[in-house]
């Protein structure tokens, strides 16, 4: 699983909060002009893998370090409807700043992980893995591919410097090459200055003849029906991994793990996730009762 660095967790929350409240919160301030006692809980409306509590904890913190906080359900851990993930206590002015950007943590992130489990789950039987892709909202590509691995997924590339992934634009530009594919590859292998992995996008089983002449770690199989893919495998025969993407949902994505790819990358875990229903209730705290001497 991987793990989401305190800095990270720190820039965003900072960076939220300053689009938040960047004067103050107009409204509160206006209805309450003191403190105000209170209680509130974040609530999960469906069945979820939670995502986002450590971002969460600490928007509230950010806000006001006074607030008393008790986690109820971790990063990583199933939650069913009507299960409380956390618990806040203290001034209720802080925790209403507060609550939107924790919330927006919780919703988009859990929903990124629970979608992934579902794909997960669809391939089970089978080796596939369930990856990533860069396809993340700039800012938040830590945050939505540590969601992914909460979900049982595994991170592609973090960045461009991370891997050789020769996709369609970069082999348009290599077209007046008689086997451009095959040309890429050797080009990879001949500049590369690591053991970066070398993976080649490809949308045909002639261009698929060309990769395994130019010896790719991965040959990526771009758009291809399960019936394509089963062929391209069969042509493959275990000289490269092979990973699959391109039209990838949870009606075919068992399909492409039978007919056997190793990986199967998903943009969808990151820029379509639908967020989780997660909602905050919060009530006045009863006054302490004092004891008569």
């Amino acid at each position: 699983m991987a793990t989401l660095p305190a800095a990270e967790i720190r820039r965003a929350v900072r960076r939220g909060l300053e689009e938040d409240l960047p004067q103050g919160d107009a409204t509160t301030a206006s209805v309450f002009s003191s403190s105000v006692p209170a209680r509130a809980e974040i609530i999960a409306q469906q069945p979820l893998v939670v995502a986002g509590i450590a971002p969460a904890v600490q928007t509230f913190l950010m806000v006001d370090p006074s607030l008393r906080l008790s986690v109820s359900k971790h990063d990583g851990d199933r939650a069913t409807s009507g299960e409380v993930l956390l618990g806040v206590e203290g001034d209720g002015r802080s925790i209403l700043q507060a609550e939107r950007v924790a919330l927006n943590f919780l919703q988009h992130l859990s929903g990124i992980a629970t979608l992934t489990q579902r794909f997960c789950r669809a391939v089970r039987g089978y080796p596939a893995s369930i990856l990533d892709t860069r396809k993340t909202l700039p800012g938040w590509r830590a945050l939505q591919k540590w969601a992914v691995s909460l979900g049982g997924g595994i991170n592609h590339r973090q960045s461009l410097s991370d891997g050789i992934l020769i996709k369609d634009n970069h082999l348009a530009l290599l077209r007046r090459n008689r086997r451009p594919v095959e040309r890429a590859c050797r080009l990879a292998h001949a500049h590369r200055s690591s053991s970066l992995p070398i993976i080649v996008e490809v949308e045909s089983l002639s261009e698929v003849r060309q990769a395994l002449a130019g010896k790719p770690d991965i040959i990526l199989l771009d758009n291809m029906a399960p019936d394509m893919v089963r062929r391209a495998v069969a042509l493959i025969k275990k000289q490269a991994l092979v990973e699959v993407s391109g039209g990838i949902t949870l009606k075919n994505v068992r399909a492409m793990a039978a007919a056997g790819a190793d990986r199967i990358s998903i943009g969808a875990l990151t820029h379509s996730a639908p967020a989780a229903t997660v909602s905050l209730v919060m009530t006045l705290a009863r006054p302490s009762r004092r004891r008569r001497a």
